[in-house]
Order: C-alpha cells, then sequence, then structure tokens
C-alpha cells in the first residue's frame, strides 16, 4: 500500500482536477497507516489533490466520501471531496480524492500543553457538527481486553447510552495539521461514527498521555469541556475504555509515533507507559 500511486490513479486526479494532463506524485503524507496517502499535483490550472487508496473490497472510500460531504469543508478545518471511486474499479483500490489542508502532522510541538488546549477546541467544534446517517461506534469500537476489561465490561452499557455525537473516531494527534503552530484540519474520516462525546476524547488522552504525559491529557480535557460548555460523563470510565480497547495493540502504534519523530516510542516504551496508565486509573476507582 505505500507504493506509489499508478499510472491510471495520476490520470483520474488529472481528469478530476480538469487538467490538461495527469497529474504527478509529489510525496507520501505520513501519519496513517490504513489507508497510502501521497499529495499530488495538476498542471493547468496547477491544484493540490490527496490521494487516499484503501485495501482491496475495503468500504473505507465510501464512509469516508458520506461523511465529507456532510461536513461540507468545516469551516476550513476538513478536506472537501473532489471525487470517489468506492469499489477500485480505476485502479484495483477504492479511493478518494481529497483537496488539500495546509499544514502537516506534528507530535513534536514546543508547547505541547498548548497544542492540547487547540485539539480541545477543535473536538468540541467538531461534536457540535449534526450527525447524518453514520455507523454505531460503540458496536465497531469496543474489543476491550487487559486488567482494566472487568470493570468496563460493568459499566458498557451505562457509556453506550449517552447522547450520541458525530465523531471521528480516530481522533489523536497524527490526524491533525498544524501550520505556525495553530491547528489548521483535521484528516483521515474514513472511520467517522456516531458514539458518545467521551469516545474521541478518551482515545485522545490516552495518545496524549503517551505522547506528552497526564498533564497534557488534561489541558486536553479541560479545553475541551470549556468550549464544549459541559462536562463530559464518566470521564474515567471513558479512560478505561480506552485503555482496555487498546491494551492488546498498543505496541502496534509504535510505527505511526516513529513515522512522525517520536523515535523514543518503541513497542517497549509504549507498553510499559500503556501499563502504568492502567494502574493509575484503577486505582482511582
Amino acid at each position: 500500500m505505500d507504493s506509489e500511486p499508478p499510472a491510471a490513479a495520476l490520470a483520474w486526479a488529472g481528469e478530476a482536477a480538469g487538467a490538461a494532463a495527469p497529474a504527478r506524485t509529489v510525496r507520501r503524507l505520513t501519519g496513517g497507516a490504513h489507508a497510502a496517502t501521497h499529495l499530488l499535483r495538476t498542471r493547468q490550472p496547477e491544484r493540490d489533490l490527496v490521494l487516499r487508496r484503501f485495501p482491496p473490497g475495503d468500504r473505507a472510500a465510501a464512509s469516508e466520501a458520506r461523511v465529507l460531504a456532510a461536513l461540507d469543508g468545516l469551516d476550513g478545518r476538513a478536506p472537501r471531496l473532489v471525487d470517489v471511486d468506492a469499489d477500485g474499479h480505476r485502479f484495483g483500490r477504492p479511493a478518494v480524492l481529497i483537496t488539500r489542508l495546509p499544514g502537516r502532522a506534528d507530535i513534536t510541538p514546543a508547547r505541547p500543553d498548548h497544542a492540547a488546549a487547540e485539539l480541545g477546541r477543535a473536538l468540541a467544534r467538531l461534536h457540535a457538527v449534526p450527525l447524518a446517517g453514520l455507523r454505531d461506534g460503540m458496536t465497531a469500537g469496543s474489543a476491550a481486553t487487559g486488567p482494566a476489561a472487568p470493570v468496563l465490561a460493568a459499566h458498557l452499557r451505562q457509556l453506550a447510552s449517552q447522547p450520541e455525537v458525530l465523531t471521528h473516531f480516530d481522533y489523536w494527534s497524527g490526524n491533525v495539521l498544524w501550520q505556525d503552530g495553530h491547528l489548521t484540519g483535521i484528516v483521515d474520516w474514513s472511520g467517522a461514527a456516531r458514539a458518545p462525546r467521551g469516545f474521541d476524547v478518551s482515545w485522545c488522552r490516552l495518545d496524549l498521555a503517551l505522547l506528552h504525559g497526564t498533564a497534557v491529557a488534561d489541558a486536553f480535557l479541560a479545553a475541551y469541556q470549556g468550549a464544549a460548555g459541559e462536562e463530559v460523563p464518566d470521564m474515567l470510565l471513558w479512560d478505561l475504555f480506552a485503555i482496555a480497547n487498546s491494551h492488546a495493540s498498543v505496541e502496534s502504534w509504535q510505527a505511526n509515533y516513529q513515522d512522525l519523530g517520536r523515535a523514543d516510542l518503541t513497542g517497549a516504551t509504549l507498553r510499559r507507559r500503556h501499563t502504568e496508565r492502567t494502574a493509575d486509573l484503577l486505582a482511582r476507582r
């Protein structure tokens, strides 16, 4: 999936942009593993597009296209859909063409607390967007294991019964873009779903705790709740939700973190930090 886009994909991008010739590949874009994502550029007119290619048979392209159409750009914070090949007819893989947002992924900010606050305010704005016929994120996103799983099992129905919002489903530091120290966009919408607000909040808090520590995760929560105008109910249970659902896979996050400049976050380091956070959360029960 990391291979360069084929000629048929470049021709498609050129057609979609109304260009006189096929697009060319500028570079691969980092920050995710599900889709192969490349920046393309057309001429006559000159235009930057982003091509996201998914595995054969994957329905993520169709889902992302539907969500992006509903978001309608999110006041400049989300890409706009240019075209979709949901079944992979053009070159064998489902794909979307979307507009390029300014900025780059950055998980090494000079002021992690300030970046976390921007993440929180942006997520609150996202959660205010009306729902539009999305899948059930609580059903799709629950695979709890590890020491926190029994606690979560006893309260999962309580969490699932909370009011639902538009949920990104993979809201973490690598799926937002930054320019000049400010958050400029949110990317990777293929998993968007409906779920209580604690779903996105808890996953982002876990990401920030692994990257920068608990204080930064708390700064994110404070900014989110301030912008949303309400507290996230049962936040401790939601933190346990993210911990239990990442217990079996946290080492696999190493590739994404290292791709974005955190070579120190080895699988062993991630496991150790995850274990420490698990123990800390369970001790608060």
